[in-house]
């Protein structure tokens, strides 16, 4: 391997958000460009890595304080997700059936004990290994020490010379704790310490960003919002900014391609409005919705941050305003919005639906069936959904930030290049004119079916993202060289 993808997520193995879809798929395109790239994981007990079969390659134990964890690194059989697929298996750590949180939802109290484990196994399994990769790629906090490990503690010193890259898919979670946990760390060197602070705490993510020898985010208008809004490290991020770049992520189009996309009930054909209007017949056995109005969907996590917590009054506001549309909603998150939402269905029946639920299968008709998918995030690093739903002819009602900025063009930009509808200020006021132009938008048949030929003709796969971190890669590896 060239490179070494190190993540707690990678679709289909493990997927809680859009980590797992960026680590699924970067290194596949990585390789089809000729870059040999591989990605090794925690070794969940998800149904997908429990399917699989493994070959051992390498055994050790990592010490925390005065215990010793012993861990296997595997290797899957087969290379199914086209690149070669490790997992770290540490028994009575990452053996659960969540990533994060257990059945319930409940985050599992060991959060930095695991994350450290996991780091050291990886580092171990490398340093020992004859053929080491020549770039290390760690994502997000729960790989963060890892830039900091190579260089400070002695145990790791002979991985140094390996270019680190860390990327910032959520900058809002840290993964910070308590120096009274200081004694859980391998040994390093002392004149060191101060890389391991910020704000008073031992924070992962900080560290890496002082540490690592490039820094990444998932597109570049997030790369300059977290300058401004990085909870609590907007002046780190300010400072270390020569170093740091915004790398739009793309997507797998052979996973979303609704030519044979198998979770579909209709594949595309020439006829896009037929394609629509079948999968949208199909998407409506599993939401009891008029037919014959625009649907509206929400698909992904019911929390503050993708703004989910604006729908309820949103939907009330644009229903009670007489709009003739309809909302079906997918996803899980906070337990007083599925309350909220479930009001709504029996409040408003034929206009608004919900599963609340987890559903790649049904995310993926939905996409195809809908009309719209509206995204009025706070914060949106990169943002895939609004990729996947222009790629099925559902045009995207987002809000101005992050990646969403970057991807969807207003309808109304005078240059012809609009792919779907923003807004600004995360209000009602400015979410409700937003559905108030798509449903109008909707009924301007030949305009709107013109913008939805169009967006879904737009390439939004990893081929250029993927020679762009390439281009870091083979930057980093010459400093080595000279």
């Amino acid at each position: 391997m060239k490179i070494l993808h190190i993540s707690a997520e990678c679709y289909p193995a493990a997927k809680a958000g859009g980590l797992g879809d960026v680590v699924g798929a970067l290194p596949k395109y990585l390789n089809k460009i000729g870059v040999p790239t591989g990605v090794i994981i925690p070794k969940y007990h998800t149904k997908w890595i429990l399917s699989q079969q493994y070959t051992p390659v390498f055994k050790g134990s990592v010490r925390l304080h005065d215990s010793y964890y012993p861990f296997v690194i595997e290797k899957q059989v087969g290379d199914s997700l086209g690149f070669p697929f490790f997992v770290a298996s540490i028994p009575g750590r990452f053996d659960r059936p969540g990533i994060y949180s257990d059945e319930a939802g409940h985050p599992y109290r060991d959060e930095v004990e695991r994350a450290l484990c996991f780091q050291q196994a990886v580092l171990q399994w490398i340093r020992e290994s004859p053929g080491k990769p020549e770039v290390l790629h760690c994502h997000d906090h729960h790989t963060g020490l890892i830039p900091f490990m190579v260089k400070h503690c002695p145990e790791y010193q002979t991985l140094a010379h390996i270019p680190t890259v860390f990327t910032i898919h959520n900058g809002q979670y840290h993964g910070q704790f308590s120096w009274e946990k200081l004694y859980l760390l391998p040994f390093f060197e002392q004149e060191a310490r101060g890389l391991l602070n910020w704000h008073f705490h031992i924070n992962p993510m900080a560290t890496a960003v002082k540490c690592a020898w490039r820094v990444t985010t998932v597109s570049d208008s997030y790369l300059h919002e977290l300058q401004d809004q990085a909870n609590g490290m907007e002046s780190l991020l300010r400072h270390e900014q020569f170093k740091c770049a915004g790398i739009l992520n793309g997507i797998d189009q052979q996973v979303w391609d609704p030519e044979t996309d198998p979770y579909i009930g209709v594949h595309l054909d020439d006829d896009v409005a037929g394609f629509k209007a079948a999968n949208k017949r199909i998407m409506l056995q599993h939401f009891r919705l008029n037919e014959h109005l625009p649907v509206i969907t929400f698909i992904g996590r019911l929390v503050g941050e993708k703004g989910a917590d604006l729908l309820p009054d949103l939907i009330q506001r644009v229903i009670y305003s007489g709009m003739q549309v309809a909302f079906a909603i997918l996803g899980t998150g906070e337990r007083w919005l599925h309350d909220k939402l479930a009001a709504l269905v029996h409040q408003f029946p034929g206009q608004v639906d919900v599963r609340l639920e987890y559903n790649e299968g049904l995310a993926h008709q939905m996409y195809a069936g809908s009309d719209y998918l509206i995204m009025p995030s706070r914060v949106e690093p990169c943002g895939l959904n609004q990729m996947y739903a222009m790629r099925y002819g559902t045009l995207p009602v987002v809000r101005s930030v992050g990646g969403l900025k970057d991807t969807v063009p207003d309808i109304g930009e005078p240059d012809g290049s609009g792919r779907g509808i923003r807004f600004d200020h995360f209000t009602l006021d400015d979410a409700h004119l937003a559905v108030y132009r798509a449903v109008d938008f909707y009924h301007r048949r030949e305009a709107f079916q013109q913008v939805r030929n169009h967006v879904m003709t737009i390439d939004f796969s990893w081929e250029n993202s993927a020679g762009q971190y390439n281009n870091i890669y083979e930057e980093m590896t010459s400093l080595v060289g000279s």
